[in-house]
């Protein structure tokens, strides 16, 4: 009967979460506190008021233009915000009414943020990436000890040795071919999904080069990007772990058939 309505707190959270993740990915790289000053408008400064900060629906009251000085706020903010929201919805009904659930909407919150990262600046931080690694491990231990799942928290922390020392080998083989934030984001990967399954970790370290695979031949093909463009890989390994965990059984089967 929960699992019926925790869609509902989920989605609120996640436009929340949303709206950080965009405030962390924008001032991170320039090495600014997320905390301090409030959020102001990118073009006059402005401080924002509360009103003007609501989630999708100031964007949507303004018009996508500043209330001060009307200069247009970029669509990517709502789109973020709504996107989170929609994967933390995703996230609950694929784990349920379980105390790992926060353990992975809090991998959301951080996937995300580090996707938008290395789409505009191809990096991924330490500064995000190690202690929000750290705090997953713990959310996940927790959760697994009150479920009963330690053997399952053990294989988390294996496949993430695994993916990390995978890709590691791949990078340092491939010179220029991964960056190391790259590796290092393999270790939460394989974190959460090994937690779920042997086949869960595979598809997740395999779905990746084939979804970047097709991508960026159709980058090439369009035009959007050249042959000596660099394209960040970051967002195809998240993209490959979300569809681990929510698909990685039935891929696997599918595959195996």
């Amino acid at each position: 009967m929960i699992e019926d309505i925790l869609w509902i707190p989920a989605v609120l959270l996640g436009f929340a979460v949303g709206s950080f993740a965009n405030v962390v990915a924008y001032r991170v790289p320039l090495d600014r506190s997320v905390v301090s000053p409030g959020s102001a408008c990118p073009s006059c400064d402005h401080p924002l008021a509360w009103r003007d900060n609501i989630p999708l629906l100031s964007w949507l009251i303004l018009r996508g233009r500043c209330r001060h000085c009307s200069a247009r706020i970029s669509i990517r903010y709502p789109l973020v915000e709504a996107a989170t929201a929609a994967l933390f919805v995703a996230a609950t009904l694929v784990i349920g009414a379980l105390w790992v659930l926060p353990a992975y909407l809090w991998f959301v919150g951080v996937t995300v943020a580090l996707t938008l990262t290395d789409l505009d600046h191809k990096l991924i931080p330490n500064r995000i990436l190690f202690p929000s690694s750290a705090i997953g491990a713990v959310l996940l231990g927790i959760g697994a000890v009150i479920d009963g799942e330690v053997p399952s928290f053990g294989r988390a922390l294996l496949g993430a040795a695994a993916y990390f020392t995978g890709l590691l080998v791949v990078a340092l083989i491939a010179k220029g071919g991964f960056g190391f934030g790259d590796v290092k984001l393999a270790g939460l990967l394989g974190l959460f999904a090994a937690y779920l399954g042997w086949s869960e970790l595979i598809v997740a370290i395999f779905l990746p080069f084939a979804v970047g695979g097709v991508v960026s031949i159709l980058l090439l093909i369009t035009g959007i990007k050249g042959r000596k463009d660099a394209i960040p890989f970051g967002p195809y390994m998240v993209t490959g772990a979300y569809l681990a965990i929510a698909l990685g059984q039935q891929i696997a089967d599918w595959y195996l058939n």
